[in-house]
């Protein structure tokens, strides 16, 4: 929940709620899911796969940041219980909800959906084939029958990925039109407004320079298994 205590009749300063690592994340994973479906359509193998790597390294990223993060960022501080989520829901319905500065109930479980369904699309990705002269970085691990069908999977699922994403923007923009509370500008700018007579609430903010370490330990990791497996 958010806060700021302030006099009668001021009207609250925007709080920093997500760090620099995390906006980055979420708009180059767009960009990169973006030219993944784009480079896959036109049959541009080479850079399908670059992109795909990329991604599975945005993703470990993720799942580190989410450890290792902001408080906004982290799992722990997002990730609320079933049924909290559940009761968040029917408030919707009833129009009688928190207000959260960070991911509310349902958000946090869309984030956990969407970096699922984003880590097994890219991680199938590495032992795919197109029968013709592209095969995965991982082929050689994998019988061609078991290739096949991982191929298959990757191409089925990234139907629902796209479904997924298109609920996440809809969602979006139903706060926007209708409960009047803006998501979008926040994770481009980092800042929230918190509510009238809030509490401001205690923020960790990791530095960029963490954010930067996280993502090369990502990367190296990737760039281990893609080379020593």
């Amino acid at each position: 929940m958010s806060e700021i205590t302030e006099k009668k009749g001021e009207v609250p300063k925007p709080i920093l709620v997500w760090d620099l690592p995390t906006r980055l994340f979420h708009w180059c994973l767009a960009l990169l899911i973006g030219l993944s479906w784009l480079t896959g359509e036109m049959g541009e193998m080479e850079w399908h796969m670059r992109s795909g790597i990329a991604i599975l390294t945005l993703v470990l990223f993720r799942l580190l940041w989410g450890l290792l993060g902001s408080t906004t960022a982290r799992f722990s501080s997002f990730v609320a219980s079933p049924m909290t989520a559940i009761t968040y829901g029917r408030g919707l319905l009833t129009g009688k909800t928190d207000r959260y500065l960070g991911h509310n109930p349902l958000g946090g479980w869309m984030v956990v959906a969407l970096l699922s369904i984003v880590l097994v699309q890219a991680s199938t990705g590495l032992f795919a084939n197109d029968d013709i002269f592209t095969e995965g970085p991982l082929y050689h691990l994998v019988t061609k029958s078991t290739s096949d069908w991982l191929t298959w999977f990757h191409k089925t699922l990234f139907n629902f990925l796209l479904a997924a994403a298109a609920l996440h923007i809809a969602a979006a923009f139903f706060y926007l039109l209708v409960k009047k509370e803006d998501l979008i500008l926040p994770m481009i700018h980092g800042r929230k407004q918190a509510g009238e007579g809030e509490d401001k609430p205690h923020l960790v903010l990791r530095h960029p320079l963490l954010g930067l370490l996280t993502l090369a330990a990502a990367g190296a990791a990737v760039w281990a298994v893609l080379t020593f497996v």
